[in-house]
């Protein structure tokens, strides 16, 4: 028989684990709830199906337990939910630069927690690359201090994408991003930088500036791509 799923949960907040225990108990998961003491210790020994972290409590915080995770052998590639009150873009920023998959904002919405832990477990057998993104193809605008260039991307994920191009925008470039995911919607605006440049005009832009709406959208537009998406990634064209 295949082991039990298993998730654990940290948050100072009773009522939050509370909530989270009762939603993720009722689709058969084994849930722990500890202190982020006791968890920093069991990070290291045992293996997880979601972690959910508390952005901000006491120390260690969400973001010292992801980055944690991440540098562990047994959940490297666990998928994090960060439960959160802080809608800041740097939160934002923080959060998945210290390795989260998703953000869940406070107060907890019972049915978009079981949405995001669905979404998780549907991808949780794939490496975390293919995880975090989505073969998208859609048209986007990058504008520079020299000018703009329009290109498409190859993959998108919660926080960047890989473009093709007629052109480059050199590495370490900023630029301002306008994503047209659907053509029935208005661009995801916000801006970014290019962290690599690859052969046949590809670059690989970080999203290092979305406003809270415009990362909402985003991570709208990807979970349905993400729960669908089976071993071989197959390419959304747009």
């Amino acid at each position: 028989m295949d082991s039990p799923k298993r998730a654990l949960i940290v948050d100072d907040d009773p009522a939050v684990c509370e909530i989270v225990q009762s939603v993720l108990s009722s689709t058969g998961m084994e849930v722990l709830a500890l202190t982020g003491t006791r968890a920093a210790a069991l990070l290291r020994d045992e293996k997880f199906s979601v972690l959910l972290f508390d952005l901000r409590m006491l120390p260690p915080d969400g973001l010292d337990l992801a980055r944690q995770a991440r540098r562990s052998g047994f959940n490297q590639m666990t998928p994090i939910i960060l439960l959160s009150d802080d809608q800041s873009t740097a939160a934002v920023s923080e959060g998945f630069a210290a390795g989260a998959s998703f953000f869940l904002y406070k107060p907890i919405d019972k049915g978009r927690l079981l949405k995001l832990v669905r979404a998780t477990q549907g991808a949780i057998e794939h490496e975390r690359r293919r995880f975090r993104r989505v073969a998208v193809q859609s048209k986007v605008r990058l504008s520079f201090d020299n000018g703009d260039i329009e290109g498409e991307t190859i993959d998108v994920s919660l926080n960047g994408m890989l473009v093709q191009a007629p052109g480059q925008v050199p590495t370490g470039s900023t630029v301002r991003v306008r994503l047209h995911l659907s053509p029935d919607a208005k661009p995801i605006v916000g801006s970014g930088f290019v962290m690599r440049t690859l052969a046949d005009n590809r670059m690989g832009i970080q999203l290092n500036q979305l406003s809270v709406a415009e990362s909402g959208r985003l991570q709208e537009f990807l979970l349905p791509l993400i729960l669908r998406e089976g071993p071989e990634a197959q390419a959304v064209r747009m």
